[in-house]
């Protein structure tokens, strides 16, 4: 086994050992298209396209995770579309 194969395998097995959250997102009859589209784009990072799929999804399916990652670095993202008035959790 080469060291470039050695350490895949260890990287591989952290990203195994790391739990991982999501930022979920949830259907609300009170905020727009475009104003939850802003919101993703600006606090969990989208491209337009990947936060216009998201506001789809959300609104015909009821929900969507919207960010994966470690608790503390998603925690302030959802605190911050609560604020702007999102229905969002961390699972």
């Amino acid at each position: 086994m080469s060291v470039k194969e050695k350490i895949q395998e260890e990287v591989d097995v952290l990203e195994m050992l790391t739990p991982k959250h999501e930022i979920v997102l949830h259907n609300d009859d009170v905020n727009t298209f475009d104003f939850v589209i802003d919101a993703l784009i600006s606090v969990c990072e989208h491209t337009l396209e990947q936060a216009e799929q998201c506001t789809i999804l959300v609104h015909y399916k009821g929900k969507c995770a919207v960010k994966t990652g470690e608790y503390k670095e998603l925690e302030p993202k959802c605190s911050k579309l609560q604020e702007l008035g999102l229905s969002a959790e961390i699972v």
